[in-house]
């Protein structure tokens, strides 16, 4: 079967998908898809956040990788390295140890250069967040 395309021609996955990304037989009931609208930071960050609390890091991933591809240039390893972290507690979730942990350290990488950096942090303890990343896989 060809992928879904939307009216741009551009590759859209109608297959419905479990809470970890997974693709579910088409029929089947699966999570919502999240809005691909950029979002203010702020707004972002509570975005994903919830999306984790709701078990769902690969939509969080989802809302993180918006803010990535249309913020400013400067804060691209940020949100790159978030959005990372997030694709990274979703291997774990799905039993890829090996993924989660290269996955985190790439995201570690990021997010450590990009503090060492000038950028804003929105109030992230970016070191917290990797580290708490770390504890979890």
């Amino acid at each position: 079967m060809d992928r879904d395309r939307n009216e741009q021609g551009r590759a859209q996955q109608a297959r419905p998908r479990d809470a970890l990304g997974r693709p579910l037989p088409y029929g089947e009931v699966g999570v919502g898809p999240i809005s691909e609208e950029p979002l203010p930071p702020a707004e972002t960050l509570a975005y994903a956040r919830r999306l984790l609390d709701e078990g769902r890091p690969f939509a969080a991933h989802e809302a993180l990788e918006v803010r990535w591809k249309s913020c400013p240039e400067e804060e691209r390893e940020l949100w790159q390295g978030l959005a990372q972290l997030c694709v990274g507690l979703t291997h774990h979730e799905r039993g890829n140890a090996v993924g989660a942990a290269r996955l985190i350290e790439r995201a570690a990488r990021r997010l450590e250069t990009y503090e060492r950096g000038d950028g804003p942090t929105y109030g992230l303890d970016l070191g917290a967040l990797v580290a708490c990343a770390r504890d979890r896989v």
